[in-house]
C-alpha cells in the first residue's frame, strides 16, 4: 500500500470511508429553529446568571472526534495486516519457485528461505504443486513436489561460493514450462548482476510467455564484494564493491591463517560511487601475515579476500658486481632493477661493501629472493652457503656482464662459453637480435612478445641434450636468453644479458618489469626439484584443502571440488570452490571473483511482472488495535456529552456510591486480564500428539536458545536419515512439568548454577527408574587438563556432582567398545560434540567371561542406561540456524566432526527408543537354524 508494508484482509470495505462526509453532515444538522412567544415575566430571568449552558451546535473537535472513530471502525473491519506474509495472485496453478543462490545472496539468504517458506505454505493451503529451481545448477530436473516436501528440500539449499551463470538454466526452465502448460513463476532474485544478468532477463521473458511472474526484491541487505588486493610499497589496498546507494561505509578486517586478527581498516562510499578502496597502514612484517580479508558482519564468499604468498610484499636484496667509482647511478644496472622491483617487492641494495659481503649479509637476513647483475667469481664459502640456501627454497637470479662471461661460475642454470658473443658493430657481420618467444612451459608463459626489443651483446651457453627445457625466452636465431632449473626447492635464474642498457635494451621495457615480477612471485613456493621447467608445472595439480562456502566460512572440500593446476590464477567455479589449494605450508589461493570482476545491479525492467520485496518482520494483526482505539474514542466521546449535559455532575451528586461502583466495574473491565499459564492437560496433549525430545531450561538465555537449536538440528536430521518424524522439541522445568512423556530428556549443565529442590530431584529419580534416560552434558571438555580424564575438576563437573549426590545413580563406566549405544543406528567409536577429548559414561553392566558372551556383536543389560554424561558439548555441535548452517564452530573442526556429532545423537535417541535389541543379535544364528529345520 502506497509503499507501505501495509495490506487489507478485505480491501473493498474501505470504500465505508466515502460515508465519512455524510456522517459529518448529519452531526452538524441541527433541529429546526423553536418559535419565539413573547412573554413579559421572563425579563426577570434575564439578569440570572446561568450556571450551566448547552452549546448551539456540535464542536468541530468532538465532530472530528467522532469521524475519527468512524474510520478506525471501518479500517479494522477491513482487516489490516502490518507485514503481511508475501503471497501471489490467486491461482489453482503449479508453482515455480527460481532462486538465485550464487555467493551474492548469501547475504539475504534468510530473507529469502522465509520468503519461499511462505510461499510454499500458500500453496499448501490451496492444494498447488511446487518446484524449486536453484539457479546454480542448470543439470538439476525439474519436478512438482508436495509442498511438505518442497519445504525439506528448501532446507537443503544454500549459497554457492562462486558466481551463478542464470542464462544456463532456461532450456531446463523452458521445458519444465512446456510439459506442464499454466504455472506461475516467483523469481527470488538477490538483485545483483555478476554477468550476462540481461541477457537472462531477456531469455526468461521469453519462456515465460503470458505466464504470470513475480519478482522479489529489495527490502533485504545488499551484496558487497572484495577484489584487487594489493600489498603496495607503503601499504595494503583492496577495493570494495557494492550495487546499491545505500550502503554508506564499513570496516574490513585482516586475519591471518589461524584466523588471529591483524588489522581494521574503514571504507567509505561516495553518494554515487559503486566502488572504494580500503587501505592498511601497516609495517611490511604484519601484512604479509595477512591471509584473509573479510568485510566485517558480511556473510558472503565475495566479501571475503583469501591472499597468499603471491600477495606478499618480499625484500629482495640486489648485488652489483660494478665498482662504486666506475658505476654512474642513472646508468648502472642497479638503477633499473630496483626501478623494476619497487612496485611489487621492497629492495635492498647492496651498494657498500664487496659484493660477496653483501651476498653474505643478504643470507643472514634470510631474504627470499637475491638478484645479482655482473657478479663474477665468488669464494667457496659463498657458494656453498648460496647452494644451501637455493636449496631450502631461495630464488637466485643473475644477470650476464663482462664479470660474468670470464668467470667460472657453478651458480648458473646453465654451462656458460667464456667471453660471450657481440652482435652488430664494424668488425661482426651479425645484426642485433630480436626477442621471438617465451616457453610455453616456464614462468614466463603468456606474456606478449615484444618486438621492438634487441640484443646487442649475449652470453652464450653450451649446447647438450636438457638446454630446451631449461630456456625460458628466445631470441630469433634460437640462442637463450633467459635460462633457469629448479635445485631443490629453490630456483636458480639466469639473464643472458646485461641488467642495464650495454647489452640490451630489455631493461627499459614493460616486459622487463613483468618478467621479474613472474620471477618474485616464485619465491617461497617454487614447484617441485626437477632438471627444468618444462614437463612440470604442466603436470603439476594441487587438491584443495580448505574451502570457503557460500556464507564465506572455512570446510572442508566439497565432494564436486577437484585438483587444479598449480599456475590456476582464474575465478572460482564449481570445480574449483574459493579456498585455498596445495599444501598447509604453501596453499595457493583461490578467490570467488577475480581482480578485474565488478558487479551491478540486476535491471529487470524489460519484464512484464509483479514487484514484491522481502520481509523480515512477523506480520501483524492491526483489527485489535484499531477496535481498541475506536472503543477509546467512543468512551471519551460519551464522558464529553455527558459533561456538556450537566448529566455528569448529576450522576455524581445524586448516586455518587453506584456511579464510583461503575466506574470502577467498567475500568476492571478495560483492565486486560493477567496471561494464564498452559494447562497440564495442553501440556499433556502437546507432548503424547507426537514423539519429541525435550531438555531441561536452566534460565541461563544464552545457554537455553542453543539447546534449542541444537534438539531441533537433531531432530531434523533424525527426520533426514531415520524413519523417525519426531515434534518440535520441548523445554521442561523438572520441578513443573510432567517428565514421563518423554523418552530422553538433554540437561546442559551450567556451572555454578543452583541445585534444583528436592521434588525436582524426586521426580527426576522416579523418571530414570521408570525408563527414561536424561543425558547430562557438562560442555566443558576443552577446559579439562589433559591429566584429568575424569574432568573432576572442571567448574561444570563439579556442579553435575553436586547435583547427582541426591540422585540414586548407577555403577558407571565409559561407553565400552562393545556396547549397544555404538552400533544402535550408526557404528561409532566414539561420541563427539563442539569438542571430542570428553568421554562418555553410562551404566556400568556386568561383564561376561563366557566365550559365548565374547563373541557377541553387542553387549547391553535388561535395559536402557538411565543416565548418560558427557563433556563434548553435543548440543552446541547439532545447534543450526534458521538457514541452515553451523551456530557454533567445533574444536579442533576436524573435517566431519559434525557429522559424526550427529551421528551420536541418532544413536543415542534410538538407544532410548528400542532398548538393547542389537544385544539380541547373538540369537540370530540359532534362530536361523531353527528356521532351517
Amino acid at each position: 500500500m502506497a509503499g507501505l508494508p501495509l495490506s487489507f484482509a478485505e480491501p473493498m470495505l474501505l470504500l465505508g470511508l466515502l460515508s465519512l462526509p455524510v456522517l459529518w453532515w448529519l452531526l452538524r444538522v441541527m433541529p429546526p429553529r423553536p418559535r419565539r412567544i413573547e412573554f413579559p415575566p421572563t425579563r426577570l430571568l434575564f439578569d440570572i446568571a446561568p450556571k450551566e449552558e448547552t452549546p448551539a451546535r456540535t464542536p468541530w473537535w468532538l465532530t472530528l472526534l467522532r469521524l475519527t472513530a468512524a474510520a478506525l471502525v471501518i479500517l479494522a473491519a477491513a482487516g489490516p495486516i502490518w507485514n503481511p506474509q508475501v503471497g501471489l495472485a490467486a491461482s489453482k496453478a503449479p508453482l515455480m519457485i527460481l532462486l538465485d543462490d550464487g555467493w551474492s545472496s548469501a547475504a539475504s539468504w534468510d530473507a529469502r528461505i522465509k520468503t519461499a517458506d511462505e510461499l510454499i505454505a500458500n500453496a499448501d493451503n490451496d492444494r498447488r504443486g511446487v518446484a524449486l529451481v536453484p539457479l546454480s545448477e542448470p543439470a538439476r530436473d525439474i519436478t512438482l513436489m508436495t509442498a511438505g516436501t518442497a519445504r525439506v528440500a528448501l532446507r537443503q539449499f544454500a549459497p554457492k561460493p562462486y558466481s551463478v551463470d542464470r542464462v544456463e538454466t532456461l532450456g531446463v526452465i523452458g521445458r519444465f514450462l512446456k510439459s506442464t502448460g499454466d504455472c506461475e513463476v516467483a523469481w527470488l532474485s538477490d538483485g545483483v548482476d555478476t554477468g550476462r544478468g540481461s541477457e537472462f532477463a531477456e531469455g526468461l521473458g521469453k519462456v515465460i510467455e503470458s505466464r504470470t511472474l513475480t519478482i522479489f526484491e529489495g527490502g533485504a541487505p545488499s551484496a558487497q564484494a572484495l577484489v584487487a588486493a594489493e600489498n603496495a610499497a607503503a601499504k595494503m589496498t583492496v577495493k570494495v564493491l557494492r550495487t546499491e546507494n545505500g550502503i554508506a561505509g564499513g570496516v574490513v578486517r585482516a586475519t591471518d591463517t589461524k584466523g588471529s586478527p591483524i588489522g581494521e581498516a574503514r571504507y567509505a562510499f561516495a553518494p554515487q560511487d559503486r566502488e572504494t578502496e580500503a587501505a592498511f597502514d601497516l609495517p611490511v612484517e604484519l601484512r604479509n601475515d595477512i591471509a584473509r580479508l573479510e568485510i566485517s558482519g558480511e556473510r558472503s564468499a565475495g566479501a571475503v579476500q583469501l591472499l597468499d604468498k603471491r600477495w606478499r610484499r618480499r625484500a629482495i636484496g640486489v648485488v652489483s658486481g660494478a665498482t662504486s667509482d666506475t658505476a654512474q647511478p642513472l646508468l648502472a644496472s642497479t638503477f633499473y632493477l630496483s626501478r623494476a622491483l619497487q612496485p611489487f617487492a621492497d629492495v635492498r641494495l647492496g651498494d657498500r661493501g664487496a659484493p660477496q659481503q653483501v651476498v653474505a649479509q643478504f643470507l643472514d637476513q634470510r631474504l627470499p629472493m637475491i638478484v645479482m647483475a655482473d657478479v663474477g667469481t665468488l669464494s667457496p664459502e659463498i657458494r656453498d652457503r648460496l647452494n644451501a640456501w637455493i636449496e631450502q627454497g631461495g630464488v637466485l637470479v643473475r644477470f650476464a656482464g663482462p664479470r660474468l662471461a670470464q668467470a667460472e661460475d657453478g651458480l648458473v642454470p646453465v654451462k656458460l662459453r667464456k667471453g660471450g658473443r657481440t652482435l652488430g658493430g664494424s668488425l661482426t657481420w651479425e645484426k642485433p637480435q630480436h626477442m621471438a618467444s617465451f616457453s610455453a612451459d616456464g614462468p614466463f608463459a603468456g606474456l606478449n612478445v615484444p618486438k621492438d626489443i634487441t640484443v646487442s651483446r649475449q652470453v652464450l651457453a653450451e649446447p647438450d641434450a636438457v638446454l630446451a627445457t631449461k630456456s625460458w625466452a628466445s631470441l630469433e636465431d634460437g640462442t637463450p636468453l633467459v635460462t633457469g632449473e629448479h635445485r631443490g626447492k629453490g630456483v636458480i635464474s639466469l639473464f643472458h644479458v646485461g641488467a642495464d642498457m650495454r647489452w640490451s635494451d630489455l631493461p627499459m621495457s614493460g616486459t622487463f618489469v613483468e618478467m621479474l615480477r613472474r620471477l618474485v612471485d616464485m619465491s617461497g613456493y617454487t614447484a617441485k626439484p626437477g632438471p627444468g621447467v618444462a614437463g612440470e608445472q604442466t603436470s603439476e595439480t594441487v587438491a584443495p584443502l580448505r574451502t570457503l562456502d557460500g556464507f564465506g566460512a572455512f570446510g572442508p572440500p566439497p565432494s564436486t571440488a577437484k585438483p587444479m593446476p598449480a599456475d590456476y590464477r582464474d575465478r572460482a567455479t564449481a570445480e574449483h570452490p574459493p579456498g585455498f589449494y596445495g599444501t598447509a605450508e604453501g596453499p595457493i589461493a583461490v578467490n570467488t571473483l577475480a581482480s578485474s570482476d565488478r558487479i551491478a545491479p540486476l535491471d529487470t525492467s524489460g519484464l512484464r511482472a509483479r514487484r514484491a520485496s522481502y520481509t523480515n518482520a512477523e506480520p501483524r494483526d492491526l483489527r485489535g488495535i484499531l477496535l481498541s482505539s475506536s472503543l477509546a474514542l467512543f468512551l471519551i466521546d460519551a464522558i464529553v456529552v455527558a459533561m456538556l449535559g450537566a448529566g455528569l455532575a448529576a450522576l455524581l451528586r445524586r448516586r455518587a456510591a453506584p456511579a464510583a461502583l461503575a466506574i470502577a466495574f467498567l475500568l476492571a473491565a478495560m483492565s486486560p486480564s493477567p496471561t494464564r499459564a498452559e494447562s497440564n492437560d495442553d501440556f499433556a496433549m502437546k507432548s503424547t500428539s507426537q514423539t519429541r525430545l525435550a531438555y531441561v531450561v536452566t534460565g541461563n538465555a544464552d545457554v537455553d536458545s542453543i539447546v534449542k537449536a541444537g534438539m531441533a538440528g537433531l531432530t531434523l536430521f533424525l527426520a533426514q536419515r531415520t524413519a523417525l518424524e519426531a515434534g518440535d522439541p520441548v523445554g521442561v522445568d523438572p520441578a513443573r512439568d510432567e517428565l514421563a512423556f518423554f523418552p530422553l530428556i538433554y540437561w546442559p549443565i551450567v556451572p555454578g548454577a543452583p541445585k534444583p529442590p528436592q521434588d525436582a530431584i524426586n521426580k527426576i529419580d522416579a523418571y530414570m527408574k521408570q525408563g527414561g534416560t536424561v543425558v547430562f552434558d557438562t560442555r566443558d571438555a576443552i577446559e579439562a587438563s589433559p591429566s584429568d580424564t575424569s574432568g573432576s575438576q572442571t567448574p561444570g563437573m563439579r556442579t553435575l556432582r553436586e547435583l547427582l549426590s541426591s540422585l540414586d545413580v548407577p555403577e558407571l563406566e565409559p561407553v565400552p567398545r562393545e556396547h549397544v549405544l555404538t552400533k544402535t543406528f550408526y557404528l561409532l567409536r566414539d561420541f563427539p560434540g563442539r569438542f571430542n577429548s570428553g568421554q562418555t559414561w553410562v551404566e556400568a553392566l556386568p561383564r561376561e567371561e563366557d566365550d559365548e558372551a565374547a563373541q557377541r556383536p553387542a553387549r547391553g543389560g535388561d535395559g536402557v542406561s538411565p543416565i548418560i554424561i558427557t563433556s563434548n558439548d553435543l548440543a552446541g555441535a547439532w545447534a543450526i540456524r534458521p538457514d541452515g548452517q553451523a551456530m557454533l564452530p567445533l574444536t579442533p573442526s576436524e573435517p566431519r566432526q559434525r557429522e559424526f556429532a550427529f551421528r551420536a545423537g541418532v544413536n543415542i535417541v534410538m538407544y532410548t527408543l528400542t532398548g538393547n535389541y542389537k544385544a539380541d543379535q547373538v540369537h540370530a544364528p540359532a534362530l536361523i537354524e531353527r528356521l532351517g529345520q
